[in-house]
């Protein structure tokens, strides 16, 4: 097996990791198009070198300079940095503590005719890109419902969803949230999923799902670029989920949920001790992050990423999130990921002495 794990390997993944995660994928979300004729979108899937090495592969083939990609902010700022130098116009799409709005997307696709998707010239968005579930950093989550309004939307409008789904696992409420992969009668989704969330961020594995046809490409594309996701990690994560068997990873992944939303709690607990009355946030249905906006403050940059700092009280400024990162912005977010309790309880308390003191 070292032997093995030492040398080259197929561009798509390897054969034994690709078929237990396509198992995965059916018996999780049962995608209409998994018995499709490839010309019709049969669902296939890549391993990549972490979910972020696929979405750019996806937007490198994509995306081309003046398309309109419609976002919802916040936004992963990996995302942002992903896409801006593609020369593409992205437009913001309102979302609220439940997700993207689907009228504020219907307003924004009214500009064009459901027909204007046949016309290049009339430049119609080429997909809309979301994360539903823990949304990093805003911490919300789609709602079925919503789901199936906008899935509705992009068959009338014609257009794909990237679905970026890193914290699918870690959702704290169940049973899980249909998928809009399991939605997909089309074949309009493509799904990016990450191991680094449940299994390891170093191993740098994650899977992409999709359509055959863009399939192929990402894994053309892989072909000349990295050649392929490391053998040896490929090895020793397709070696553990063998062993551990669907009941076992996802027994696995429970376990890691649990300890997420225990980390949850405890960052709302000292939320609720010590920032009440100076700030508002809305609780995390998935991930491991808390969106906060601090009132009375027009913009936070200064506190957090000077003042904060220098306490040793590390944050992320919430412009960082946004397409226009230089407009004053008065969130920041916080991960409850690798903390301890008393060090959050810490933290918070360091930061409304500061807070108080900037108003």
């Amino acid at each position: 097996m070292m032997k093995r794990a030492l040398q080259y390997s197929q561009s798509a993944g390897l054969p034994e990791l690709l078929s237990w995660l396509k198992q995965l994928q059916v018996k999780l979300h049962n995608p209409p198009t998994i018995h499709y004729p490839p010309s019709q979108g049969q669902m296939d899937m890549c391993v990549t070198c972490g979910s972020q090495e696929g979405l750019c592969k996806v937007f490198e083939m994509i995306v081309n300079p003046g398309d309109n990609i419609l976002v919802n902010e916040p936004i992963y700022s990996g995302t942002i940095h992903a896409l801006q130098p593609l020369g593409c116009n992205m437009i913001n799409v309102s979302s609220d503590e439940h997700g993207i709005i689907p009228d504020s997307l219907r307003e924004i696709l009214s500009k064009w005719k459901p027909e204007d998707s046949k016309n290049p010239e009339k430049n119609t968005p080429k997909f809309l890109y979301t994360v539903p579930n823990g949304n990093n950093p805003a911490g919300n989550s789609l709602t079925t419902n919503r789901k199936k309004e906008i899935y509705e939307l992009t068959r009338k409008y014609d257009f794909l969803i990237i679905e970026d789904d890193p914290y699918y696992f870690m959702q704290f409420s169940k049973p899980r949230a249909p998928t809009f992969l399991s939605m997909d009668v089309d074949g309009r989704v493509i799904r990016a999923d990450s191991f680094s969330k449940v299994l390891s961020s170093g191993l740098r594995i994650g899977f992409i799902t999709g359509p055959k046809p863009l399939i192929e490409r990402i894994v053309l594309h892989t072909e000349v670029s990295t050649m392929h996701t490391s053998t040896f990690t490929q090895l020793l994560v397709s070696q553990l989920l063998h062993q551990w068997g669907e009941e076992g990873f996802l027994a696995h992944v429970e376990r890691v949920t649990d300890f997420y939303r225990k980390q949850r709690d405890a960052l709302l607990a000292a939320a609720d001790k010590w920032l009440s009355g100076l700030a508002e946030w809305q609780v995390p249905t998935a991930g491991m992050f808390l969106w906060v906006k601090i009132k009375g403050l027009h913009d936070v940059r200064k506190l957090i990423e000077e003042k904060a700092f220098k306490k040793e009280i590390f944050m992320l400024p919430g412009y960082h999130f946004y397409l226009d990162s230089s407009a004053p912005c008065p969130y920041f977010r916080a991960s409850f990921s690798l903390a301890s309790p008393e060090q959050m309880d810490m933290a918070f308390q360091g930061l409304a002495q500061l807070i108080k003191e900037s108003l």
